[in-house]
């Protein structure tokens, strides 16, 4: 064992059918009991049961959703259209398309299209705010020209009144 007191693994409820064990050696007794250390130590014969029962209903539980997925997938429909695609591409002299290995070439032929109308647009809302702007600053120019008038204009009277 792990010298923790918990005895080692043994072939059975982990396993799966025809001995496999691959699909549930992440779930091996040492690991569950070492996880519930002191209920094993209590009852060690109790945790055996519990995690056998678990095992049990954990392979029920894979067996059912491999077998679901088989069914709602309509697996073998998909292979049988796969096998007419691969027969009706023996035929074409062309080959079809495959990526280049290289994701960066394979990404910037689809988006380049995207990018040079997403560029255009931006341009046109830079001139459209550029022009904004110019209409902006020519008003507030107008406005401090404005205000250096009222100022002589203050400055005028002010001395008349004197």
């Amino acid at each position: 064992g792990g010298g923790r007191g918990v005895p080692p693994p043994t072939a059975g409820p982990g396993a799966a059918p025809g001995g496999d064990t691959r699909p549930l050696r992440f779930c091996s007794y040492q690991r569950f009991a070492n996880c519930y250390r002191c209920f094993y130590k209590l009852q060690p014969e109790m945790t055996r049961s519990i995690y056998d029962q678990f095992i049990a209903q954990l392979q029920t539980s894979i067996k059912e959703e491999i077998q679901e997925v088989k069914e709602e997938g309509n697996l073998e429909l998909l292979f049988n259209s796969l096998d007419k695609i691969v027969e009706e591409a023996k035929n074409q002299e062309e080959p079809a398309w495959r990526p280049s290995g290289i994701p960066e070439q394979d990404v910037r032929s689809s988006m380049v299209p995207y990018l040079l109308k997403h560029r255009a647009y931006l341009r046109r809302v830079l001139r459209e705010k550029e022009e904004e702007n110019k209409k902006a600053a020519e008003s507030v120019l107008a406005g401090r020209d404005r205000i250096a008038e009222l100022q002589q204009l203050i400055q005028t009277r002010k001395r008349s009144w004197q």
